[in-house]
Protein backbone atom coordinates (compact mmCIF):
# COMPACT_ATOMS: atom_id res chain seq x y z
CA UNK A 1 0.00 0.00 0.00
CA UNK A 2 1.26 3.83 -0.98
CA UNK A 3 1.85 5.75 2.06
CA UNK A 4 0.10 8.37 2.44
CA UNK A 5 1.34 11.90 1.49
CA UNK A 6 -0.61 13.51 4.20
CA UNK A 7 -1.67 12.26 8.24
CA UNK A 8 -4.28 13.96 9.38
CA UNK A 9 -6.62 16.47 6.46
CA UNK A 10 -9.81 18.07 6.80
CA UNK A 11 -12.18 16.63 3.25
CA UNK A 12 -14.91 19.54 2.72
CA UNK A 13 -17.35 18.37 0.73
CA UNK A 14 -20.21 20.73 -0.25
CA UNK A 15 -24.02 19.77 0.38
CA UNK A 16 -24.51 19.93 -3.24
CA UNK A 17 -22.62 17.03 -3.85
CA UNK A 18 -25.21 14.74 -1.37
CA UNK A 19 -27.40 15.38 -4.31
CA UNK A 20 -26.32 13.13 -6.59
CA UNK A 21 -28.77 12.78 -9.86
CA UNK A 22 -31.13 14.43 -7.77
CA UNK A 23 -31.99 18.50 -7.62
CA UNK A 24 -32.21 18.77 -3.97
CA UNK A 25 -31.71 16.94 -0.62
CA UNK A 26 -30.16 13.82 0.10
CA UNK A 27 -29.70 11.26 -2.41
CA UNK A 28 -28.65 7.84 -0.29
CA UNK A 29 -26.65 6.00 -3.05
CA UNK A 30 -24.43 9.23 -3.47
CA UNK A 31 -24.38 9.59 0.46
CA UNK A 32 -22.66 6.33 0.91
CA UNK A 33 -20.63 6.22 -1.70
CA UNK A 34 -18.92 9.13 -0.46
CA UNK A 35 -19.01 7.55 3.38
CA UNK A 36 -17.27 4.83 1.83
CA UNK A 37 -14.67 6.73 0.24
CA UNK A 38 -14.06 8.31 3.53
CA UNK A 39 -13.96 5.05 5.67
CA UNK A 40 -11.28 4.02 2.23
CA UNK A 41 -9.40 6.45 2.95
CA UNK A 42 -8.96 6.65 6.73
CA UNK A 43 -8.15 2.85 6.33
CA UNK A 44 -5.00 3.73 5.07
CA UNK A 45 -4.01 5.47 8.61
CA UNK A 46 -5.18 9.05 7.42
CA UNK A 47 -6.89 11.16 10.04
CA UNK A 48 -10.00 13.05 8.61
CA UNK A 49 -12.02 15.42 10.08
CA UNK A 50 -15.13 16.56 7.39
CA UNK A 51 -16.45 19.85 7.22
CA UNK A 52 -20.09 19.24 4.76
CA UNK A 53 -22.17 22.03 3.98
CA UNK A 54 -25.58 22.64 3.16
CA UNK A 55 -26.55 23.52 -0.22
CA UNK A 56 -28.27 21.00 -1.22
CA UNK A 57 -31.17 22.50 1.37
CA UNK A 58 -31.04 25.59 1.51
CA UNK A 59 -28.09 28.74 0.79
CA UNK A 60 -28.80 31.57 2.92
CA UNK A 61 -27.04 33.78 0.54
CA UNK A 62 -30.02 32.39 -2.21
CA UNK A 63 -32.67 32.94 0.49
CA UNK A 64 -31.42 36.26 1.64
CA UNK A 65 -32.24 37.82 -1.43
CA UNK A 66 -36.05 36.96 -1.07
CA UNK A 67 -36.48 39.06 1.44
CA UNK A 68 -35.26 36.86 4.77
CA UNK A 69 -32.41 39.29 6.84
CA UNK A 70 -28.78 37.75 5.58
CA UNK A 71 -28.20 36.70 9.37
CA UNK A 72 -31.63 35.16 9.54
CA UNK A 73 -30.45 33.18 6.32
CA UNK A 74 -27.38 32.04 6.90
CA UNK A 75 -28.39 30.82 10.32
CA UNK A 76 -31.03 28.57 8.55
CA UNK A 77 -28.31 27.42 5.92
CA UNK A 78 -26.11 26.48 9.21
CA UNK A 79 -28.64 24.24 10.41
CA UNK A 80 -29.26 22.48 7.04
CA UNK A 81 -25.22 21.50 7.61
CA UNK A 82 -25.95 19.98 10.58
CA UNK A 83 -28.69 17.34 8.74
CA UNK A 84 -26.06 17.02 6.55
CA UNK A 85 -23.80 15.87 8.89
CA UNK A 86 -25.69 13.57 10.82
CA UNK A 87 -26.92 11.72 7.76
CA UNK A 88 -23.32 11.54 6.93
CA UNK A 89 -22.10 10.69 10.60
CA UNK A 90 -24.75 7.39 10.25
CA UNK A 91 -23.30 6.65 6.79
CA UNK A 92 -19.92 6.77 7.72
CA UNK A 93 -20.60 4.29 11.04
CA UNK A 94 -22.84 1.96 8.36
CA UNK A 95 -19.67 1.59 6.26
CA UNK A 96 -17.59 0.60 9.10
CA UNK A 97 -15.69 3.69 11.07
CA UNK A 98 -16.78 5.33 14.39
CA UNK A 99 -17.80 9.12 13.49
CA UNK A 100 -18.98 11.37 15.68
CA UNK A 101 -20.81 15.11 14.63
CA UNK A 102 -19.36 18.20 16.66
CA UNK A 103 -21.69 21.74 16.04
CA UNK A 104 -19.66 24.91 16.45
CA UNK A 105 -23.16 25.45 18.21
CA UNK A 106 -24.99 23.61 20.86
CA UNK A 107 -27.33 21.28 20.52
CA UNK A 108 -26.83 18.63 23.55
CA UNK A 109 -29.82 17.25 22.42
CA UNK A 110 -28.26 16.22 18.87
CA UNK A 111 -24.48 15.94 18.81
CA UNK A 112 -21.38 17.20 20.70
CA UNK A 113 -20.49 20.58 20.72
CA UNK A 114 -17.44 21.40 19.18
CA UNK A 115 -14.11 22.05 21.10
CA UNK A 116 -10.96 21.28 20.14
CA UNK A 117 -9.45 19.15 23.04
CA UNK A 118 -12.54 16.95 22.66
CA UNK A 119 -11.61 16.69 18.82
CA UNK A 120 -8.38 15.62 19.01
CA UNK A 121 -9.62 13.46 21.68
CA UNK A 122 -11.59 11.59 18.73
CA UNK A 123 -9.05 11.90 16.22
CA UNK A 124 -6.52 10.39 18.72
CA UNK A 125 -8.87 7.21 19.15
CA UNK A 126 -9.21 6.55 15.43
CA UNK A 127 -13.60 8.61 14.93
CA UNK A 128 -13.81 10.50 12.00
CA UNK A 129 -15.23 14.01 12.85
CA UNK A 130 -18.16 15.25 10.94
CA UNK A 131 -18.06 19.02 11.58
CA UNK A 132 -20.86 20.97 11.17
CA UNK A 133 -22.81 24.23 11.86
CA UNK A 134 -19.80 26.12 9.72
CA UNK A 135 -17.93 28.73 12.44
CA UNK A 136 -21.22 29.21 13.93
CA UNK A 137 -21.50 32.60 12.65
CA UNK A 138 -23.24 34.51 9.44
CA UNK A 139 -21.48 35.43 7.11
CA UNK A 140 -18.60 32.81 6.82
CA UNK A 141 -18.38 30.18 4.37
CA UNK A 142 -18.26 26.12 5.15
CA UNK A 143 -15.11 26.53 2.90
CA UNK A 144 -13.35 29.35 5.73
CA UNK A 145 -14.33 26.82 8.52
CA UNK A 146 -12.90 23.91 6.47
CA UNK A 147 -9.53 26.18 6.97
CA UNK A 148 -9.81 27.07 10.13
CA UNK A 149 -10.50 23.33 11.78
CA UNK A 150 -7.77 22.46 9.99
CA UNK A 151 -5.47 25.07 11.53
CA UNK A 152 -6.91 24.40 14.75
CA UNK A 153 -6.59 20.32 14.99
CA UNK A 154 -3.12 20.80 13.05
CA UNK A 155 -4.01 19.16 9.58
CA UNK A 156 -1.96 18.44 7.17
CA UNK A 157 -3.67 19.87 4.40
CA UNK A 158 -7.82 20.65 3.13
CA UNK A 159 -9.27 18.36 0.47
CA UNK A 160 -11.58 20.20 -1.24
CA UNK A 161 -14.09 17.93 -3.14
CA UNK A 162 -15.80 19.58 -6.00
CA UNK A 163 -17.85 18.33 -9.44
CA UNK A 164 -14.21 18.85 -11.98
CA UNK A 165 -10.85 17.29 -11.18
CA UNK A 166 -9.21 20.83 -10.21
CA UNK A 167 -9.12 24.39 -10.14
CA UNK A 168 -9.67 26.02 -13.66
CA UNK A 169 -9.58 29.46 -15.04
CA UNK A 170 -13.32 29.91 -16.11
CA UNK A 171 -16.22 27.25 -15.53
CA UNK A 172 -15.80 24.73 -17.80
CA UNK A 173 -18.65 23.35 -18.07
CA UNK A 174 -19.64 26.49 -19.94
CA UNK A 175 -16.62 27.52 -21.16
CA UNK A 176 -14.26 24.98 -23.66
CA UNK A 177 -11.09 26.98 -23.54
CA UNK A 178 -11.15 27.17 -19.89
CA UNK A 179 -7.80 26.34 -18.50
CA UNK A 180 -6.86 23.76 -16.07
CA UNK A 181 -4.19 24.72 -13.12
CA UNK A 182 -1.82 22.00 -11.54
CA UNK A 183 -0.57 24.12 -8.97
CA UNK A 184 -1.39 27.70 -7.79
CA UNK A 185 -0.30 29.80 -5.02
CA UNK A 186 -3.17 31.31 -2.38
CA UNK A 187 -2.19 34.26 -3.85
CA UNK A 188 -2.81 33.34 -7.35
CA UNK A 189 -5.69 32.12 -6.73
CA UNK A 190 -6.90 35.28 -4.82
CA UNK A 191 -6.06 38.09 -7.18
CA UNK A 192 -7.15 35.74 -10.41
CA UNK A 193 -10.71 35.63 -8.09
CA UNK A 194 -10.70 32.01 -8.67
CA UNK A 195 -14.29 30.63 -7.23
CA UNK A 196 -13.17 27.12 -5.73
CA UNK A 197 -13.11 28.51 -2.28
CA UNK A 198 -13.87 32.20 -1.25
CA UNK A 199 -11.19 34.79 -0.76
CA UNK A 200 -11.73 34.30 3.28
CA UNK A 201 -10.70 30.85 3.20
CA UNK A 202 -7.94 31.62 0.40
CA UNK A 203 -6.14 34.19 2.64
CA UNK A 204 -6.25 32.13 6.33
CA UNK A 205 -5.05 29.19 4.60
CA UNK A 206 -2.12 31.69 3.48
CA UNK A 207 -2.00 32.83 6.46
CA UNK A 208 -1.01 29.22 8.47
CA UNK A 209 0.77 27.71 5.16
CA UNK A 210 -2.42 25.22 4.79
CA UNK A 211 -1.99 23.26 0.92
CA UNK A 212 -5.74 22.86 -0.26
CA UNK A 213 -6.08 19.98 -2.70
CA UNK A 214 -8.82 20.35 -5.01
CA UNK A 215 -10.44 17.32 -6.83
CA UNK A 216 -13.90 15.40 -8.13
CA UNK A 217 -15.53 14.01 -5.26
CA UNK A 218 -17.32 12.29 -8.13
CA UNK A 219 -14.30 9.32 -9.11
CA UNK A 220 -14.83 6.49 -6.65
CA UNK A 221 -11.90 6.28 -4.63
CA UNK A 222 -11.04 10.04 -5.51
CA UNK A 223 -10.19 10.93 -1.61
CA UNK A 224 -7.89 8.07 -1.26
CA UNK A 225 -6.08 8.68 -4.47
CA UNK A 226 -5.77 12.30 -3.25
CA UNK A 227 -4.18 10.73 -0.07
CA UNK A 228 -1.42 8.63 -1.95
CA UNK A 229 -0.27 11.68 -4.14
CA UNK A 230 -2.45 10.42 -7.21
CA UNK A 231 -5.35 11.12 -8.98
CA UNK A 232 -6.33 14.76 -11.48
CA UNK A 233 -6.20 17.44 -8.45
CA UNK A 234 -5.02 21.25 -8.28
CA UNK A 235 -2.45 22.26 -5.57
CA UNK A 236 -2.94 25.20 -3.68
CA UNK A 237 -0.03 26.04 -1.60
CA UNK A 238 2.74 28.60 -0.31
Amino acid sequence: MTTPVFRRVVVKVSGEALTGSDSFGIHQPTLERIAADLVAAQQLGVAIAVVVGGGNIIRGVKISATGIPRVTGDMMGILATVMNALALETAIEKAGIAARTMSALAMPEICETYERPRALRHLDKGRMLVLAAGTGNPFFTTDTTAVLRAAEIGADAVLKATDVDGVYSADPKTDKAAKRYERLTHQDAIERNLKVMDTTAFALARENRMPIIVFSIREKGAIAAVLRGEGRATVVGN
